[in-house]
């Protein structure tokens, strides 16, 4: 005996439309999309087999194919052999793809990132006073011991601050914040590295970390973000001056001089 398609299915195949457009495949991922961001696909529903696809779509099996493999990719959906197709259930991957494409294409400088930081970990380090566990607390004091026994190995010393800045993010419990703090930081880690070659940088950069966590420790959600605004005010006045001293070392006398570190205001 024949089963009926379950209801939710048969609502989102009502609201789909015949393609038209040149781009098949393209007019099916954006009609999938919108479906998503209606609310009309759910997170881990599945979608309709590709014969009632192809059908509702007015579209061959070929174009189907493609867009579906193209939203698979950037981690719209997730396809799987025996299971068929279905709504990814965490949206991070898909989040993730679409800034770091933009933050490649084009092109954002190293100051531009250090400036979108301060606003970001800012609330990072607020909402970890405010929920960090004791765990959170015992990996942020673990980091900082070991950033005090690599302050005289740069590449060591930018490894851990990476782990720090992630491990903060992740106290904070917001996944949209994790994930942000994480794409950018990554992006960042050629510039940071630049930056602790800096006299006194990587112990100062210590200092700063060292002021965050304890701010944490206090449960003080306005402290802990005045540190991290502090840490990375500090840190886009050494890119800066990081940055003047290549332009002076290479052109010497000639050299434009170095723009002043921007005071940004939150």
């Amino acid at each position: 005996m024949k089963t009926s398609e379950p209801t939710q299915t048969k609502g989102v195949q009502a609201k789909i439309r015949r393609v038209t457009k040149l781009s098949i495949s393209e007019e099916i991922a954006q009609q999938i999309m919108d479906l998503i961001a209606n609310g009309d696909l759910k997170a881990g529903q599945r979608l309709p087999s590709e014969r009632e696809l192809c059908k509702h779509f007015g579209a061959g099996r070929s174009s189907l194919r493609e867009a579906l493999r193209c939203l698979s990719i950037i981690g719209v959906l997730n396809a799987r052999v025996g299971e068929g197709t279905s709504v990814a259930s965490d949206g991070g991957k898909f989040l993730g793809k679409i800034i770091e494409w933009r933050l490649i294409t084009e092109k954002h400088d190293i100051e531009n990132l250090l400036e979108v930081r301060i606003g970001l970990e800012g609330v990072a380090a607020a909402e970890a006073a405010s929920r960090a566990t004791l765990e959170d607390v015992n990996k942020l004091q673990d980091l900082l011991a070991k950033m005090k026994k690599a302050l005289t190995d740069e590449k060591r010393f930018t490894i851990l601050d990476l782990d720090f800045h992630i491990t903060l993010a992740k106290a904070s419990r917001n996944a949209l914040l994790i994930d942000l703090v994480s794409m950018i930081r990554s992006q960042l880690a050629r510039g940071v590295s630049k930056v602790l070659l800096l006299p006194n940088a990587m112990p100062l950069s210590l200092r700063e970390h060292t002021a965050i966590v304890e701010a944490v420790k206090r449960r003080n959600p306005a402290t802990a973000r005045d540190a991290m605004h502090a840490h990375l005010q500090a840190a886009l006045h050494r890119y800066n001056e990081a940055a003047g001293e290549k332009l002076h070392g290479h052109e010497g006398s000639s050299a434009a001089p170095r723009k002043p570190a921007r005071k940004i205001k939150l």
